[in-house]
């Protein structure tokens, strides 16, 4: 836009039709007052930039308006205006203000200037309107003698848009151009997968290293733009990188979120109240097997092509498709007194069942929670009697009937790797495992914390049985993985002999005192130590106690 110009031609209108309007005395009151209003939203407007996406804040049921005009010299130019709600619905429209007429000849009646005052507040007409949540795009011609004015109005409640206005319409397009067909096809369907398969943008065709598509994948609707998803998933109280474009920069994600690198595909998963938000961008791929959804549960799919140089985006027409049914899951018999380990892969396999036909009353379950986070749900004849997140070692005495069918189900409540020990017995006092004690954490004394020991206690039974400590030096980056990954069924045959510092035996018939100490010598100063404890019964299965990380003191 030239600005010199316009602002010479904005005061010489204003110019004529103020004399115009001092000029005429049989105006009617109306005309004047319609006439006044439209010189009031000039006023109160700002200019509309050629070439640039704007960004516009709106406030309920307060207009904002917009204006612009063609380069002095172009008597007819094409000018296309795109408008993107990034939230609710709103109200645009195009006003445009022709030039009033010149001045009346010399001699001219009061008549003819009365015509002329109406000639001046009808050359306002509006040109085109919307309502809606849609990006729309108006194109139209445009002339050197007209101002347009862009008026927006959001009635729901606070929401920003975004506006592009271009009067260049040969040297390429801001936003990406969509197929002729641009629908997005659901080409297979699997329990935890879905396909999807779109066609090709042209501009994917001519800028291939600068564009690229990316797909959101939410449970709750589809959205018509890419601002229009963002700012959903904001209001669900996450902050979002500002596209998915930028979304390449790991520093800017969010607690919330997790980030996947895989095979050149970036995926981040936003944890928010209505379930994930995943952004997958795959490069111009355009086809996709999305992974890791759930069973039976129904998603919407968007696919964006996105300007990797200007930023802007183009959205497909977005589709929706159901998971298949969790299939039933194989079913494995148990027998009398005999430990089946279960590990549950919680990517591919999260549930699995476990059968058992009583032939006493009396039946004994135990389950011993190896590594990860399982669920148990255990039915007699098809009614549930327990169910329940396994912690440690855990212990169901149930009564029924003989010949009673028992379905043990149990599914993984993470995405890592679970495993659980399961054993059925109707001789509870014959068991394979331990008595346990109320607590399996380990304690250390601070106060007894010196450059070369470490202090710890542990809880004990009223049952004479064998514990057993070990040690291991670890560094500060390896705690986490040692203390998550440690599986608490595993026995001392897996640990080095460097590792052993001692057995003993000991038990107390008063509870409250059966508990036990030991200072562990010949330590280095500040230096990290995990130590850990095993308890083993009568049949010789271990049960290990959590373990505990403890650092010598630095200097004494």
């Amino acid at each position: 836009l030239k600005m010199s110009w316009f602002w010479l031609y904005l005061p010489l209108h204003l110019l004529t039709v103020t004399c115009l309007c001092h000029s005429v005395k049989a105006a009617t009151t109306s005309s004047q007052q319609s006439f006044k209003s439209n010189l009031f939203n000039f006023y109160h407007s700002l200019i509309l930039a050629d070439g640039k996406e704007t960004t516009i804040h709106l406030l309920k049921d307060i207009p904002k308006r917009y204006y612009f005009v063609l380069e002095e010299g172009r008597a007819l130019a094409p000018f296309s205006i795109t408008v993107t709600p990034c939230d609710v619905p709103i109200e645009w429209s195009i006003l445009v203000y022709k030039s009033p007429p010149g001045k009346a000849a010399p001699g001219d009646h009061d008549t003819q200037e009365v015509s002329k005052s109406h000639k001046a507040s009808s050359m306002v007409s509006t040109i085109f309107n919307y309502k809606g949540n849609s990006v729309e795009t108006y194109m139209g011609m445009s002339s050197h003698s007209a101002l347009y004015l862009l008026e927006f109005l959001s009635t729901e409640r606070d929401t920003h848009i975004t506006v592009y206005l271009t009067t260049d319409t040969t040297s390429g397009h801001l936003y990406p151009e969509l197929p002729v067909d641009p629908r997005i096809d659901v080409i297979g369907i699997g329990h935890t997968t879905v396909t999807l398969a779109w066609k090709h943008s042209p501009s994917v065709l001519q800028h291939r290293e600068s564009i690229q598509y990316c797909l959101l994948v939410n449970e709750k609707h589809n959205y018509k733009s890419l601002c229009a998803a963002e700012t959903a998933i904001r209001s669900s109280g996450m902050k979002l990188p500002p596209t998915l474009a930028l979304s390449l920069s790991p520093y800017l994600l969010e607690p919330q979120q997790v980030m996947i690198l895989s095979n050149s595909e970036l995926s981040i998963i936003n944890k928010v109240s209505s379930g994930e938000v995943r952004q997958v961008c795959m490069g111009t791929k355009n086809t996709y097997t999305v992974p890791n959804l759930s069973p039976s549960t129904q998603y919407y799919f968007d696919v964006f092509i996105v300007n990797l140089l200007t930023n802007a985006s183009a959205a497909y027409t977005g589709t929706f498709a159901r998971t298949l049914e969790e299939p039933e899951p194989k079913m494995t018999e148990l027998k009398d007194g005999k430990v089946i380990h279960v590990v549950l892969d919680g990517k591919r396999q999260k549930f699995y069942s476990l059968q058992y036909q009583a032939r006493h009353k009396k039946i004994h379950f135990t389950f011993q929670l190896c590594r990860g986070q399982i669920r148990v749900h255990i039915t007699r004849n098809g009614k549930t009697v327990a169910s329940e997140n396994l912690s440690g070692l855990r212990y169901f005495s149930l009564k029924g009937k003989l010949l009673d069918t028992y379905s043990v189900q149990l599914r993984s409540t993470e995405e890592s790797n679970s495993s659980v020990k399961v054993l059925a017995s109707p001789h509870f006092h014959k068991p394979l495992f331990p008595l346990l004690p109320e607590s399996l954490k380990i304690k250390s004394f601070s106060k007894l914390r010196t450059c070369r020991s470490v202090t710890i206690a542990w809880l004990g039974t009223q049952e004479e049985s064998k514990y057993c400590v070990y040690r291991k030096r670890i560094e500060e980056d390896q705690i986490w993985r040692e203390l998550q990954s440690a599986d608490r069924c595993s026995g001392p045959e897996s640990r080095h002999k460097s590792e052993k510092v001692l057995c003993k035996y000991f038990y107390d018939l008063n509870l409250q005192r059966a508990v036990t100490t030991e200072t562990i010598k010949g330590l280095e100063a500040g230096t990290l130590y995990l130590f850990d404890v095993y308890l083993f019964g009568p049949s010789g299965i271990p049960v290990r106690y959590h373990s505990k990380v403890v650092k010598t003191r630095k200097k004494c």
